[in-house]
């Protein structure tokens, strides 16, 4: 099959790693793929390198002068990819977002989790990203049944893979390279952002420090298209009332983030909306104890490999209970979850979807 699979950036978010990771695997698997996206800012390549067998097709997206609200830059989005777009190359096309997936038209459509936007725009792309494909992939069955529930609509359930092996095996240097700069730490990957639960980490750091002074907190990450410029504001005012100095890495090199994984102390991930959590299944797979806000999806995909907690105080407790307690059962129980989730899997699903979609629509 000559497949297209299609995002909206070149950043380092998580269906954006979900999707090149899936193109590689579908492409090892005989298949020819080709990623199609966005190249924001002048980006002329993904955040890493993509494998040979993979065709990369970036439409130019430069910055507009004067720059432009979120909702126009959404549509501006939708309408650039839309008019490089060239569906009938492809048997399957298969879109990763809601800008995507309102760029190419009829497609198969991966909805990673349910957003609520308050920007027109954006939730009217959301809305027409969910009715107007032909055929829904969800990451999760807890994400499928708000689907079901929200609108009818019957999703495949195929869970995301996890590069176990880039994470599970970091060198001491990897990791002492981090441990050198920022001693013993949490760690969070995500950015500052509403949907993270920065603001609620925040406040659950501050009461740890009370029980673990010598614990530093690390955020990684945050390209995002969306501006949360206030919030991040709201964040970094709040810190200095509550008297400390979180370290804010900003994105991370691709080659740099295992060893940033691994040599944590801790992951903390109180996301208020995920649809599988794959920088959490990364943490288990370096073997790093997992602390995660007490959500539907995230108990489904974690189950006993994790610790959850809701609201600052349970965070606290609970990070306090994992740097505390070397918990090798619960350690070995992530390791070996992560490594069953695999790309492979993921792919062979992936193809076996495609091809009854393809007979049901022959």
């Amino acid at each position: 099959m000559k497949i297209a699979l299609v995002s909206y950036s070149t950043k380092p978010r998580g269906g954006v790693v979900h999707t090149l990771a899936l193109a590689e695997a579908l492409a090892a698997a005989g298949e020819d793929v080709a990623v199609w996206t966005l190249g924001r800012g002048g980006d002329t390549g993904f955040f890493r390198p993509v494998h040979d067998a993979v065709e990369v097709r970036i439409v130019p997206f430069p910055d507009r002068p004067g720059g432009e609200t979120v909702g126009e830059r959404v549509l501006r989005s939708i309408e650039a990819l839309g008019a490089a777009f060239t569906p009938d190359e492809y048997d399957v096309v298969h879109a990763q977002d809601c800008i995507s997936a309102n760029a190419v038209g009829d497609c198969v459509r991966t909805v990673h989790h349910i957003d609520h936007f308050s920007t027109p725009e954006l939730a009217a792309c959301h809305e027409r990203a969910i009715i107007t494909p032909h055929s829904h992939v969800c990451v999760s069955h807890s994400v499928a049944d708000e689907l079901s529930a929200g609108w009818g609509v019957e999703a495949e359930v195929i869970p995301n893979g996890v590069a176990y092996e880039r994470f599970a095996y970091t060198t001491e240097q990897e990791r002492r390279y981090w441990t050198d700069r920022l001693g013993r730490y949490v760690l969070t990957v995500g950015g500052i952002e509403p949907r993270k639960g920065s603001l609620d980490l925040l406040e659950a750091y501050v009461l740890l420090r009370e029980r673990q002074p010598d614990v530093a907190l690390v955020i990684a990450g945050g390209e995002t298209l969306f501006d949360y410029r206030d919030y991040r504001r709201r964040w970094e005012d709040r810190a200095v009332e509550l008297g400390v100095e979180p370290v804010v890495l900003g994105p991370v090199a691709e080659h740099e983030l295992p060893g940033l994984v691994a040599a944590a102390s801790a992951f903390a991930f109180p996301s208020t909306k995920e649809g599988f959590g794959l920088a959490a299944m990364e943490a288990l797979a370096a073997g790093t104890p997992l602390v995660v806000r007490e959500l539907p999806v995230l108990k489904e995909v974690f189950g006993a490999a994790a610790r959850f907690a809701d609201g600052a105080e349970s965070f606290a407790a609970e990070l306090a209970a994992a740097l505390a307690d070397d918990d090798l059962d619960r350690r070995e129980a992530g390791r070996t979850l992560a490594a069953a989730h695999t790309w492979q899997t993921a792919a062979e699903r992936h193809i076996a979807f495609y091809r009854s979609l393809r007979r049901g629509r022959s």
